[in-house]
């Protein structure tokens, strides 16, 4: 493109980036008794948050339920015109409304309000306009007024759904604040995130899927490197008669037999193991695995359980799990 169409692409996108984040900033003022109340009716509600809208707004309000679930607060998003054909049957009078409206006086919003209100369940606005419609019939009003959208023609909503989303973003918070929300918490409503992994997965998730290399301590040689071979994971328990864990057998133990005996034929597993190997319980977290390999130097551990091999844990499948 032209130099000078570029120059003003730039120019133009960094003018919306000022004025979403200088809106945001003026939003400061909005955070008062009026946000101190929703966090009230929210934090004493027995029931769940129901947020509504319509056209953009509705899309913030679904996104503002999203991060209420992920944070631990119960929420349900609720289309404001589906809710005039049956959805609001998902509402109880337990619990509590949030209406998205940049002007409160949109005509589906005014046609629902009185629904709320007859079921009783108690109505926060999130409006841009504290005189509209919404905002009389509420308990409570925040307001998320934006001078100008950063719109070039002062239309299409974008400034306004910025300090929407970043209203109930702050509403979040401090309910996870209230509620003590911390980071296990938020592990467990993400089990298949990073977070959640680290937090939740175990030795034990991951182990059966690998190979179970055993040999027994009189086994020879070449039974020795058929197993470690055969089974791909660098190495190889070695058990006693009893099937007891006495050692282990890996790559490394067996470049050093090389080095150390011309004759190895009459040698056995016993021989060649390193005693009291490092092992791991099954129960134990995937990334204490992970830190126990590097902190030794080592690429496996025995998974073991009162001194019976269960398996093997590879350092691959801790970075294929995404843990390191």
């Amino acid at each position: 493109m032209d130099t000078n169409i570029n120059k003003k692409i730039i120019a133009l996108a960094k003018n919306v980036l000022s004025a979403e984040s200088e809106a945001i900033e003026s939003l400061k003022s909005s955070i008062d008794d009026n946000f101190l109340k929703a966090i009230s009716l929210i934090i004493n509600s027995k029931g769940k948050v129901v947020l509504t809208g319509i056209g953009k707004s509705a899309i913030v309000a679904q996104k503002i339920s999203a991060t209420f679930n992920s944070t631990g607060q119960s929420s349900v998003y609720m289309h404001a015109v589906d809710a005039l054909h049956g959805d609001i049957g998902i509402l109880h009078k337990t619990d509590i409304v949030i209406c998205l409206s940049k002007s409160g006086d949109s005509p589906e919003i005014i046609n629902l309000v009185p629904h709320i209100k007859r079921l009783k369940c108690p109505l926060i606005a999130i409006t841009g306009n504290t005189k509209s419609a919404l905002s009389k019939a509420s308990n409570c009003t925040l307001d998320v007024f934006v001078t100008k959208e950063a719109c070039i023609n002062n239309l299409a909503p974008t400034t306004s759904t910025t300090v929407a989303m970043a209203m109930g973003d702050a509403l979040a918070v401090c309910l996870m604040e209230m509620r003590n929300f911390r980071e296990k918490d938020f592990a467990r409503n993400h089990p298949l995130g990073n977070l959640g992994k680290k937090m939740n997965l175990t030795v034990g998730d991951i182990y059966p899927n690998n190979a179970i290399p055993v040999i027994k301590q009189n086994a020879d040689i070449k039974e020795v490197i058929l197993e470690i071979s055969s089974k791909r994971l660098g190495a190889s328990a070695v058990v006693d008669g009893e099937g007891n864990l006495i050692g282990i057998i890996t790559d490394g133990d067996l470049r050093r037999m090389l080095n150390t005996h011309q004759d190895f034929s009459r040698l056995n597993a016993q021989n060649i193991m390193t005693s009291s190997p490092k092992t791991i319980h099954s129960t134990a977290l995937g990334t204490s695995a992970l830190d126990f390999m590097r902190k030794n130097s080592i690429t496996q551990l025995i998974v073991e359980e009162n001194s019976k091999v269960l398996g093997f844990i590879h350092l691959h499948d801790l970075l294929r799990e995404g843990l390191a």
